[in-house]
């Protein structure tokens, strides 16, 4: 994996829809997607955020892109049915999905985990991801290869005290990867899972408030990964569980 190298501008002609777009991973993975020649389609709840990541990706000179406001706290199918929507009519189809928004929620004993919470977490990472993977996936078909990336965790492969509903949430994250690969296993789509790892991210603060955020990798140090995700003609395996990590020399 330390050895893989993006091809430049590999990405030219194709559209990439990568929610949580506005901050951390989703954004460094949408500027990344463009200077290798993607269209990107930014998603996140924040529209305000998503103008100014639209604005960064034009002033670099990268493909026009374009965003769509998205709460995935919203349980309505039908908000997923009209990005879909959306998108078939101003792009035709999609060439990959990154679905990296995740709700951390609080880490906390099972016997004192707030409900509320537990539920706003499972529509966030699990719900969500359903509903917009199903809606795409007509689209999806419609490339001649094409890409989806699942964002899990080191908690959702291996469970953990106190991570409660987001460590559930990254096992089923895994489960749908596993099931999606291979319902499409006869078909031009990869479906792989990506473990982010330690990053220097706002999450990763939260979690561990006492970390110092200097001794991790940041969010472009890991964008190998990210690449190799959506690199169909050099990234022929599906189902696969990936570490982020082991793609920084």
């Amino acid at each position: 994996m330390k050895n893989y190298q993006a091809t430049e501008k590999f990405l030219s002609g194709k559209t990439i829809l990568v929610t949580g777009a506005t901050d951390g991973i989703g954004k460094q993975a949408a500027l990344t997607y463009a200077q290798y020649g993607a269209t990107v389609i930014l998603s996140g709840r924040n529209t305000r955020k998503l103008e100014q990541v639209y604005d960064e990706i034009e002033s670099l000179g990268y493909p026009q892109p374009a965003y769509i406001p998205l709460n995935l706290q919203n349980t309505d199918p039908a908000q997923y049915a009209q990005v879909a929507e959306v998108i078939e009519k101003e792009f035709g189809q999609l060439d990959g999905l990154l679905l990296n928004a995740s709700d951390l929620g609080l880490l906390s004993p099972i016997d004192h985990f707030d409900e509320e919470t537990w539920y706003r977490v499972m529509q966030v990472n699990v719900n969500s991801t359903f509903l917009l993977t199903k809606y795409c996936l007509p689209l999806i078909r419609k490339a001649k290869k094409a890409a989806i990336a699942l964002t899990s965790s080191g908690v959702g492969r291996q469970g953990r005290a106190y991570w409660g509903a987001y460590s559930v949430s990254k096992f089923a994250t895994e489960g749908l990867m596993q099931i999606l690969a291979d319902e499409l296993d006869k078909t031009e789509i990869i479906v792989n899972s990506i473990n982010p790892g330690a990053t220097q991210t706002k999450m990763r603060a939260n979690a561990y408030p006492g970390e110092d955020p200097a001794t991790l990798p940041t969010a472009n140090d890991i964008m190998p990964a990210y690449l190799w995700l959506m690199d169909t003609e050099q990234n022929f395996g599906t189902g696969q569980a990936i570490n982020a990590r082991d793609f920084i020399k």
